[in-house]
């Protein structure tokens, strides 16, 4: 069969004109595409540095939490304009959303405890129950606070050890904060025998809190807090800051004995069968 030149003619024009029509249209959506990535890049930068900056004007807001809300701001306007780009090209941007929504819930529920570790570390920061810094305990957690993370706080106990704990561990627990108030009550108590005078043992004890450390409001006391049937034991009962409470503690306990072995005030020797028993144990 013969060919018509003039059909063959026509239909390449045709297809020439249709392919320039498609190259027209994807320029088009490419010119778009490129400025939308760009002005959306931009303003996710600007976005982020002013939601950083706005966030920093709140006293007291941390830092750790105002860079996680920026950042969040940032990659979130990201996956915006990437989905508007995509719809640029002709791609349903409904399907796009219900995949990305799909894949959202998949990485939430394998990453389930993680995110439970965020969502406490963000109240962590929020509610601040601790700071770097001070001294708290959580259920068997204790130790000074290093880092506030997202995920983990950092801690370093009395003894020097390194101890990591999940948020979710600390968020779903009492805390005790041995630092906020500032100051702290402390106990001295010394046991004596009953033939000392009491009343002597218990102006003793209120001499040792005039340490410099010991604070004047509350004022501290001397009572008696038990009684034996040949022992009696004496508290001081003082108020010291926070920071100062375990050295004021160790020197008023051994400033109270040596008092009391100043002013003849004697401990009650143990009884003669615990003698006899520590001597056998310590010759074995």
């Amino acid at each position: 069969m013969p060919i018509d030149p003039q059909s063959t003619l026509l239909s390449v024009q045709a297809a020439l004109a249709q392919l320039s029509t498609l190259i027209v249209s994807y320029s088009f959506s490419a010119i778009g595409a490129v400025v939308l990535l760009v002005g959306g890049y931009i303003i996710a930068g600007l976005a982020e540095r002013s939601i950083f900056a706005g966030l920093g004007h709140i006293h007291g807001f941390d830092a750790t939490l105002r860079h996680f809300f920026s950042k969040i701001a940032r990659y979130t306007i990201l996956i915006l304009v990437v989905i508007m780009v995509l719809g640029q090209f002709g791609v349903q941007t409904a399907s796009i959303i219900a995949a990305i929504g799909a894949i959202g819930l998949a990485i939430g529920l394998a990453l389930q405890g993680t995110l439970q570790n965020i969502a406490a570390g963000i109240m962590l920061l929020a509610l601040r129950p601790f700071r770097i810094g001070e001294y708290a305990e959580v259920g068997a957690i204790s130790g000074t606070i290093e880092e506030i993370g997202l995920f983990a706080t950092r801690l370093r106990t009395v003894d020097g050890v390194y101890v990591l704990a999940p948020n979710s561990t600390l968020w779903n627990q009492p805390v005790r904060n041995y630092s906020r108030n500032g100051v702290r009550r402390s106990d001295v108590t010394l046991t004596i025998g009953s033939w000392n005078d009491i009343d002597l043992a218990q102006k003793t004890m209120l001499g040792v809190a005039t340490d410099r450390r010991v604070k004047r409001e509350p004022a501290p006391m001397a009572f008696v807090a038990t009684v034996g049937d040949s022992t009696v034991a004496i508290t001081l009962r003082y108020w010291t800051s926070a920071a100062d409470f375990f050295a004021t503690q160790i020197d008023l306990t051994k400033r109270a004995k040596q008092a009391f072995d100043a002013e003849g005030i004697s401990v009650p020797a143990p009884p003669p069968e615990t003698s006899r028993q520590e001597t056998s144990t310590t010759r074995q």
